[in-house]
């Protein structure tokens, strides 16, 4: 039986619901949206205790079935001021989906900082937190660990979501303990420090309940098999992993550099931030360059970076870490990049957001692009709620204001991806429309040539990307299955329905998909939200991007065959 939660922290109550399995399918980003909707999250100040925290798992949640354990967290954004959806792998939604918990909504504020503790047995206990306040993430981790068992997963906040930043995301253990798999952009972890509530710790019960056990078993296994087939997973995400598309970015010509004015580093034989540089060198210092972040995963594109002397550094380092806090900052030196990155991951921010911002620091003059001791200095600098570590921690849109600066690469105030929209259109379209903010996950196309293709046809392939987007997230599964997953529709939904005993049809993905970009279009539209906001900021449009020389080509009035679309049915 799937049940949900509802906490209220203010007075320190848990309040159970069955929930039914047709109500499970729905569940990931749309379970976050439908209730943000439902409980008009639109009208509240993000930072105020009546904005909702919602953390939802897809169907299939705490099986074996790979890239299908992901969690999704939804909150009216404290960063874009619309909705917001963040997810992340590792631990913490395996363990929901084993303790059949669709979904856990946080309301309120707490009278004081606690760890909320989720027992196998169904309690909830309001655990003391102070002792773990101010600490980063790797130390709060150990504690954690000391405290509870190593038989946990846990949803943590760093020190700069503690005091409100907005560069915080929310951390979930991998698969070796690590705090490390960020649910990172929009500024959920403001609003989980709003909440004062620095953790979720989850007894992981170690079985799992399914409709159908043999059924199930066989789903897993034809599911590995598939991607284990797949030219895409095995050479690309499991061989080199994402930072493989930094060497692609980089000869694309669509690769952000020093604050989006290059779309290439250098020549691609002598390029070093990408995988063909940094995997072959990874493993001969003894680093794994295949590694899963969640149980099951056999895509396995996690790596863990280790320095010449063999030790560990970072887990993991992506493409949009390279991207926004590497090359985006002028950055050549990967070494350098993997020990901010393990900053980042210790004060929980988004490596996007804060690369951005660092970004404008030296648009201002105020260090040289590259200058990694300038870098390393402002990160130490977000531990302690100094004023300049709060504004720092604003994030870019509020910081470019602060400096009167007009190079500022956002959308509805969120710092826009590692992909230049001048020479990435499909993806630049899905950032400009989606209700997300800059966010490429809503919908990505990263290899599409797009310059010779009808404008009609470019918006027809973001369009697609965010459906699929949309409903990977929703079933909880990680789009760098999409090979797979996006052309093998039937055979999910039967797995869905497996694991459920739903009848669902294959038509149900797209449903799916287009449902959860409608009401996401919806709560932004009532929060006050309005065509224009989806527009570029003016220099994409000014600036042509060496080496390509190209300029942005579409504006939000070259978006309406999209637009109706989202407002179909509303």
């Amino acid at each position: 039986m799937w049940r949900s939660l509802r906490l209220d922290l203010k007075a320190q109550k848990a309040y159970w619901q069955e929930v039914s399995p047709e109500e499970v399918a729905w569940g990931g980003r749309y379970r976050t949206g439908s209730l943000l909707l439902e409980r008009e999250a639109y009208r509240f100040d993000p930072l105020a205790p009546e904005n909702p925290l919602v953390f939802a798992v897809g169907p299939l949640a705490g099986t074996g079935f790979s890239n299908a354990n992901r969690t999704s967290v939804g909150t009216r954004s404290p960063l874009t001021l619309g909705i917001k959806e963040a997810n992340g792998g590792g631990t913490f939604g395996y363990a929901l989906g084993q303790m059949r918990l669709a979904h856990l909504v946080l309301e309120g504020e707490s009278p004081s900082w606690v760890v909320l503790r989720l027992t196998r047995e169904g309690e909830v206990f309001f655990d003391p937190a102070e002792g773990l306040l101010g600490l980063g993430n790797f130390e709060a981790a150990k504690r954690l660990f000391a405290a509870y068992g190593r038989k946990i997963a846990f949803a943590l906040l760093g020190p700069v979501g503690e005091y409100g930043g907005l560069l915080s995301g929310i951390a979930f253990s991998d698969t070796d303990g690590r705090p490390s798999r960020l649910a990172a952009r929009g500024g959920v972890g403001a609003v989980m420090g709003r909440k004062r509530v620095k953790a979720i710790v989850v007894e992981v019960p170690g079985r799992v309940e399914v409709w159908d056990k043999p059924k199930v078993t066989e789903a897993i296994r034809r599911y590995a098999g598939l991607l284990r087939e797949d030219p895409l997973v095995m050479q690309f995400y499991n061989a080199i992993g994402t930072m493989g598309m930094a060497d692609f970015q980089n000869a694309f010509g669509g690769l952000p550099v020093r604050n989006f004015r290059e779309g290439r580093l250098a020549p691609p034989e002598a390029f070093r931030m990408g995988g063909q540089y940094i995997a072959p060198l990874n493993r001969a210092r003894g680093g794994k360059h295949t590694h899963a972040c969640m149980p099951g995963c056999v895509i396995q594109c996690s790596n863990v970076i280790v320095d010449e002397k063999g030790e560990e550094v970072v887990s993991p380092l992506e493409y949009e870490t390279i991207g926004l806090l590497g090359t985006n900052c002028g950055l050549s030196d990967p070494d350098a990049l993997a020990r901010l990155n393990r900053m980042a991951n210790d004060l929980g921010v988004d490596t996007i957001e804060t690369g951005a911002t660092l970004a404008l620091l030296m648009e201002k003059g105020q260090a040289a692009w590259g200058d990694y001791a300038f870098m390393e200095a402002k990160l130490r600098d977000l531990y302690t709620p100094s004023e300049e570590s709060r504004l720092l921690a604003q994030g870019t849109a509020r910081v470019g204001e602060a400096l009167g600066l007009k190079r500022v690469p956002v959308i509805k105030r969120q710092a826009i991806s590692a992909y230049d929209p001048r020479v990435v259109e499909a993806t630049g379209i899905t950032m400009m429309l989606t209700a997300q903010g800059a966010d490429h996950t809503a919908g990505n196309a990263p290899r599409l040539e797009t310059r010779a293709m009808g404008v009609a046809e470019v918006l027809e392939a973001s369009y697609q990307a965010q459906v699929n987007a949309a409903a990977n997230d929703a079933l909880g599964l990680c789009v760098f299955g999409g090979s797979v997953t996006n052309k093998q529709v039937a055979f999910i939904v039967e797995s869905v329905n497996a694991a459920l005993g739903t009848a669902l049809t294959p038509e149900f993905w797209r449903t799916l998909g287009e449902e959860v970009l409608r009401l996401e279009h919806r709560f932004n539209h009532l929060a006050g939200f309005t065509h224009e906001d989806d527009r570029l900021p003016a220099f994409f449009y000014e600036e042509p991007l060496p080496p390509k020389g190209y300029t942005a080509r579409f504006r939000p009035e070259d978006l309406a065959p999209l637009y109706a679309r989202l407002h179909q049915g509303s």
